[in-house]
Formats: C-alpha cells, structure tokens, sequence
C-alpha cells in the first residue's frame, strides 16, 4: 500500500521555503527583537537590503500571516511592520534556529 504524508508535511514546506528566501529570517529577527513597530525605511536600514528585496519580504510574510502592516499614527501614506501573533508563536524556532547559527561560524 502506497502511503502518503499528511497534508502538514507541505505546509511545513511552505513555510520553510518561504522563510529560506533572502532577507525573510532577518527581517522576522529584527522585527522581534526591536518588538515594536519599524517602519519600512528603519527595517530596510537594519536589515541591510535593496528597497524591492525588503518589499517583496514583508508582502510575502504579511500574505502568509506573519507579519503586520500598520498605517502609521503620523502620516497617512507611512505604514510599520509588527510581528503577527502566528510569528510570535514561531520565535522560540526562530531563536532556536538564530541560536544554532551563531554557535556555528560559516
């Protein structure tokens, strides 16, 4: 008989593909680390990154659920990134896997 993985197996994919892409993880470190909202242009400074890089991001992690996108109390057309509370369940991975790198030099 022929088994076949359950349905998780292919969310856990997706997750990790999106999160291996350039720029994803920083951005989810820096988010939570300064554990307030950044606007774009902060989050682009500490994440060191093109502009379209850093966009294409955090489009891609708020269309999956993990990240906020406020419109700013100060300007209409300025909006901050917050980490959603789907992310904040995923920190203790992301530190983990923070952890796991930092012990190790590449």
């Amino acid at each position: 008989m022929k088994q076949v993985c359950p349905p998780t197996y292919g969310r856990v994919d997706a997750l990790l593909e999106l999160l291996s892409k350039s720029k994803s993880m920083h951005i989810l470190l820096v988010l939570d680390r300064k554990n307030k909202p950044i606007r774009f242009s902060d989050l682009k400074k500490l994440v060191e990154s093109s502009s379209t890089t850093i966009s294409r991001r955090l489009k891609e992690l708020e269309t999956h659920g993990l990240v906020n996108r406020t419109q700013s109390d100060n300007s209409k057309n300025m909006y901050e990134y917050s980490l959603s509370e789907d992310a904040q369940s995923l920190k203790p991975i992301l530190q983990s896997l923070y952890d796991w790198a930092n012990e190790r030099s590449y």
